[in-house]
């Protein structure tokens, strides 16, 4: 966590290049006026070779990416699609606002979704999955893509913390049919805000692609004033400014990833032997971001306790346990479609993974890391771990 600290040079230098050789915002046309600067369409093209795919869509946030990876897949009003309980409010925003409804599972180990429960919650309606790779470790996805291709589901990948990450030699975010990825600013890769989607079926992108920009295809028989179209859709576009810093952010992305596995294993080391500690589960042949290091105590009480001494020491703690509520199913009765769709009490809908979240704290993994991190968390922590 995250890009944002390595903010520098780099970065401004792509935005001048904009300003000093184009000074043209807007993504698209112009092309008279820019001198061949088109920074979205550069980034899209760097990301999809750093993703080893053919192509790649820009958005204006991972909400987005959501949105217009279900709008490309064609989900819409009668489809139920399937998420995990422990997630960002985003997956479940995003079903809500294609007009489908949206079903949780419970988590396994992983502390992403259980495959067991995902083949309980199958109906007739289902249409997709999405599976959410939480703070950087990959979801079962060989499970999961087992049984989506079992049901004829479409399996969307919530890459939001895992990208840079991999599993079994895949990048994140490209197993799946479709992968959606953020780049607000507290991911490992930011724009300030921004997303990206990728797609298997070059078709799907192609929707998704007219889909974010009010239905244009952008046929270059015609100009964009008399553009053709196909559907309705929303404005999703990433502007040149965004894309400007992505491409700088992404030069960095490897040198980031590795610095956060480096920390990450210098917190587990500090801690590993502290009473009563476990870590959450990895997938076979995972390469996590170490976004953060998830560990279990005995019980929220406990894990509330370390928290109060990480802050006490001057430290701190990153969504487990002090943002749970924007990232647990569970308390989300403002959302009526999703609490309907489980009965009406969202509460006690999730008992297993409400009992693994209650226990579970995460430590943010930062790229500049002070040396003496790890030791201090170990000491906040012997005085409630003993």
């Amino acid at each position: 966590m995250p890009g944002f600290e390595l903010i520098g040079p780099e970065e401004l230098g792509q935005v001048t290049d904009v300003f000093s050789r184009s000074r043209i915002l807007f993504r698209h046309g112009f092309d008279a006026l820019r001198n061949g600067v088109f920074k979205v369409r550069e980034f899209e093209q760097a990301f999809a070779a750093k993703m080893e795919v053919a192509d790649a869509l820009a958005v204006t946030s991972g909400t987005a990416a959501l949105r217009v990876a279900l709008a490309g897949l064609g989900i819409g009003r009668g489809h139920e699609v399937i998420t995990q309980s422990f997630t960002f409010v985003a997956t479940v925003e995003g079903i809500i606002e294609a007009g489908a409804t949206p079903i949780c599972t419970e988590i396994d180990d992983t502390l992403n979704m259980d495959p067991a429960d995902l083949e309980r919650r199958i109906t007739p309606h289902t249409k997709a999955v999405i599976a959410v790779h939480m703070l950087g470790i990959p979801a079962r996805l060989d499970a999961i893509a087992s049984i989506t291709k079992k049901h004829g589901l479409a399996l969307i990948e919530d890459a939001a913390w895992g990208c840079g990450a991999r599993l079994n030699g895949r990048p994140l975010g490209t197993v799946g049919d479709v992968g959606t990825f953020s780049f607000d600013f507290a991911k490992t890769m930011t724009t300030g805000e921004g997303g990206m989607v990728v797609a298997r079926d070059p078709r799907v992108l192609e929707r998704a692609r007219a889909w974010h920009d009010h239905g244009h295809e952008n046929n270059p028989k015609l100009p964009r004033w008399e553009d053709s179209r196909a559907g309705s859709g929303f404005n999703c576009r990433m502007m040149e400014l965004q894309g400007a810093v992505g491409l700088a952010q992404l030069a960095k992305l490897d040198d980031v990833v590795a610095a956060q596995r480096c920390n990450k294993a210098l917190l587990r080391d500090a801690i590993a032997s502290l009473p009563g500690v476990s870590f959450r589960a990895q997938p076979d042949g995972s390469e996590e971001t170490a976004d953060a290091l998830v560990f279990h105590v005995a019980d929220g009480a406990a894990a509330c306790a370390c928290r109060a001494a990480l802050l006490a020491a001057g430290l701190g703690t990153k969504i487990l346990p002090e943002a749970i509520t924007w990232h647990y199913a569970g308390t989300w009765d403002h959302m009526p479609e999703l609490a309907a769709a489980h009965g009406g009490n969202l509460a006690t809908a999730f008992p297993k993974s409400s009992e693994r979240l209650a226990r579970s704290v995460a430590l943010p993994v930062m790229v500049k890391m002070a040396g003496d991190v790890p030791a201090r968390v170990r000491r906040a922590l012997e005085t409630i771990l003993k």
